[in-house]
């Protein structure tokens, strides 16, 4: 199955992206999931990305949209965030210690964390779009 969404880079459309995002698994996926677990998981990485590219990439163009694309085969879900931003080179990337108080850079961490495969694309097709791709097994209840 594949969907896509496309919203304003408002955060006031979170909830709606973060609803569509988990009713079109729960559709597709069934009761075999451990909903709460999963739903937390995946609400916080969704946050964490729609956040980052309303604050960064957008910050000066909200008038851009934000493209979600959804696919999922079996348990597999690929989720991707398109961003017309500038981009953000993840080699230059140090995670957060807690002796330094840093104030941000959290989110790539808990992103990479939380989803089993991370990878952003910058400049992927020729309008200058970057794509966040993020990839997971949904366990079953069991696990």
């Amino acid at each position: 199955m594949k969907t896509e969404l496309q919203v304003p880079s408002k955060l006031n459309f979170l909830t709606i992206v973060e609803n569509w995002l988990l009713s079109s698994l729960e559709v597709e996926l069934g009761e075999d999931i451990d909903w709460p677990r999963q739903s937390n998981r995946l609400r916080l990485v969704l946050a964490e990305a729609y956040s980052n590219v309303i604050r960064h990439a957008h910050k000066d163009k909200p008038h851009l949209p934000v493209l979600i694309r959804l696919e999922i085969k079996d348990r597999n879900i690929a989720l991707e965030i398109w961003d017309y931003g500038q981009g953000y080179q993840t080699g230059d990337y140090n995670p957060p210690t807690p002796e330094d108080k840093q104030e941000s850079g959290y989110g790539w961490l808990i992103i990479n964390r939380l989803m089993d495969s991370v990878e952003y694309v910058l400049h992927i097709d020729g309008d200058g779009r970057n794509c966040l791709k993020l990839e997971a097994i949904m366990p079953d209840k069991a696990n």
